[in-house]
């Protein structure tokens, strides 16, 4: 089954480049961007579409990597409750019954 997940995998990434490929060679018109008050030097849409793509990717996995090590800490905090609440439970066990 894992070789198979890794070809479908395969397939997608192939698909996906020949796609960027025939984006890129289709849409070859040089166009600047504005930013208030920069202004970049005119190159082809394929190029800032692409880019934009990455850069949304890049940011997609920085938010994933910071929430992943958030549930990460949740854990451990609340693995160490779970240990000590058990330490509590086994003395408490422990302790002779007193009558009242």
């Amino acid at each position: 089954m894992a070789g198979f997940k890794k070809a479908v995998i395969a397939l997608v990434v192939i698909v996906l480049v020949f796609v960027a490929l025939v984006f890129s060679l289709n849409n070859q018109m040089a166009v600047s961007l504005n930013f208030l008050v920069y202004q970049t030097e005119p190159r082809g849409v394929a190029l800032w579409v692409i880019l934009a793509f990455i850069s949304g990717a890049l940011f997609a996995l920085l938010l994933a990597g910071l929430a992943t090590m958030h549930l990460f800490a949740t854990k451990r905090h609340l693995q160490k409750r779970l240990e000590r609440a058990e330490r509590a439970l086994d003395k408490a066990r422990a302790e002779p019954e007193r009558s009242l």
